[in-house]
């Protein structure tokens, strides 16, 4: 009996010791939110990271960390990439979908650089400061729009950029990076850099990222086989000119793009993302190793479930957080984990106009909801999540309507209308590709609770819509949305708190408080 009950304890205390070790492990996805396009640097004990995020405002975000897996937003580069009708949404003209894409993000002689281009403006963009957490930010364009490109920094001094789709070009720039250096042009460094992957392409070789390591170039694509799966190619040589050699790096999972990175001790990963439905394009961590002078990808081909780095502390609140809108002198009025859907009108939203509010006012009139403007907007995350408000709708105006939205081409609203001198409780569906007036209820009070719940599960992609009219009781309202990943956005789901009218102007909202939690009820 004594010896039974000496096994069963090693057996308990082992497996309490499995669990205790799985706990202190970092986890792949290090990031259950939309951050794609990944570039990444180490200045000394420090990393940042630049991502996409398209028609937002502010945008190309830079995040900061400590050790690779918890991570903080501590940048933009710009407030707002340029004034035009598609950046504005005026007109009947939006960029969503488009924007700036994939950055590259460099450290050289005190000074931090990062790059995007624009097929909205059809500009590339460099952005340079000495304080990346801080700023200020000085800008540079110039003509053509470089695809996908990788900044670089040489040896000799020279500054290069390294860009294209399956033939991947490199252009020389000025000293001070302004524009392609004069007397230069483009020159062809590798004429199908998805060739390691095979004849049958469906997605040619882009993403450029570009490190020098050991004496030699290493330049990292992805691409996708038609029929397979997203790839990570990489391919090396002795000149930045050139010739190249390539290989497969990586194809497992779909994950790929992204680049190379080291830690003070030497020991080498690639961050890259991968497509999980409708949360959006989410980062993993892959350990790399270097063998006969190639960085081999991940553990026997394969990307770990776990790492040996410190656990994530969570998302909240330095990806994504909870606002009661309530300021104290010299803080932002807008925490970075907040982005305007395109770029704002600044005369339409207050912080200041009801303390301990925003205030989001209507200044045109708007057939749609993809396009009206000031939708204030926050990553949705998984495995699941839940965010809620509490809005003030009494200085509505006759077709107003205001609310929470899940934020995407097939998008979700739950709001207030006001039609016809009547609110009513609305839950809009356009999983459909068309928005559909799911639920309608009769509203008589003008305060009200609204909350959206998202299951990312196993891709399982639904939310459900509650509202509450005393922060108590939670009805279910409409029906279940089944979220989708499209193209026309390129974007994961976002919470969005809005307010558009499509009669009169002048009327206003007042939301108390943003809460977002990594939980649903049920």
């Amino acid at each position: 009996m004594k010896q039974k009950i000496l096994v069963l304890s090693i057996l308990i205390f082992s497996f309490l010791q499995t669990i205790c070790f799985a706990q202190s492990k970092a986890q792949n996805p290090t990031i259950f939110a939309d951050v794609p396009d990944i570039a990444i640097i180490r200045v000394g004990e420090n990393y940042y990271m630049s991502s996409t995020t398209m028609h937002m405002s502010p945008g190309l975000p830079i995040m900061k960390s400590k050790d690779l897996v918890n991570w903080k937003i501590v940048s933009y580069a710009y407030d707002t990439l340029a004034s035009t009708d598609a950046l504005n949404l005026t007109n009947g003209k939006s960029t969503y979908g488009n924007g700036s894409w994939a950055s590259s993000l460099r450290f050289h002689k005190g000074v931090f650089y990062v790059s995007t281009f624009s097929q909205t403006t059809g500009k590339t963009y460099i952005y340079s400061t000495g304080n990346i957490e801080k700023g200020p930010w000085k800008v540079v364009s110039f003509k053509p729009s470089f695809h996908d490109h990788s900044l670089f920094f040489d040896d000799d001094g020279r500054i290069y950029m390294v860009y294209g789709a399956g033939k991947i070009k490199l252009v020389e720039l000025n000293e001070d990076v302004s524009g392609v250096k004069a007397g230069t042009s483009e020159k062809i460094i590798i004429e199908n850099a998805s060739a390691p992957s095979g004849s049958n392409v469906g997605l040619p070789a882009e993403g450029s990222q570009l490190i020098k390591a050991f004496g030699k170039y290493y330049l990292i694509n992805i691409t996708w086989p038609k029929g397979g799966m997203r790839t990570v190619v990489i391919h090396r040589a002795d000149n930045i000119n050139g010739p190249y050699e390539g290989r497969i790096a990586l194809q497992d999972k779909g994950i790929a793009q992204g680049g190379l990175i080291d830690t003070p001790e030497g020991i080498w990963y690639a961050y890259l993302f991968r497509d999980f439905g409708s949360v959006g394009r989410i980062p993993y961590l892959v350990p790399v190793k270097w063998e006969d002078g190639w960085p081999v990808f991940g553990e026997n081909g394969k990307v770990p479930e776990t790492l040996k780095l410190k656990p994530s502390k969570g998302l909240i609140p330095n990806i994504v957080a909870s606002d009661e809108f309530s300021r104290k002198k010299g803080e932002s009025l807008l925490p970075l984990v907040w982005q305007w859907n395109h770029n704002p009108d600044n005369k339409l939203w207050s912080l200041s106009d009801k303390a301990g509010f925003l205030r989001l006012k209507t200044g045109r009139v708007d057939t749609a909801f993809l396009f009206s403007r000031n939708t204030l907007t926050q990553r949705t995350i998984g495995l699941q999540s839940t965010a809620s408000t509490f809005i003030d709708v009494s200085n509505m105006k006759e077709g107003d309507f205001a609310g929470l939205s899940l934020l995407q081409s097939k998008f979700g609203l739950l709001g207030v209308k006001f039609e016809n001198g009547l609110k009513y409780i609305v839950v809009v569906n356009a999983e459909s590709g068309k928005a559909i007036e799911q639920e309608k209820i009769s509203l008589i009070q003008n305060l009200i609770y609204l909350k959206a719940e998202c299951d990312f599960t196993n891709r399982k992609d639904v939310a459900n819509f509650f509202y509450s009219l005393d922060g108590k009781t939670w009805k279910a309202i409409g029906e279940q949305l089944k979220m989708s990943y499209t193209i026309p956005h390129f974007m994961g789901y976002r919470y969005g708190l809005f307010n558009y009218s499509t009669k009169n102007i002048g009327g206003f909202v007042d939301f108390d408080f943003y809460r977002i939690v990594n939980q649903i009820s049920n």
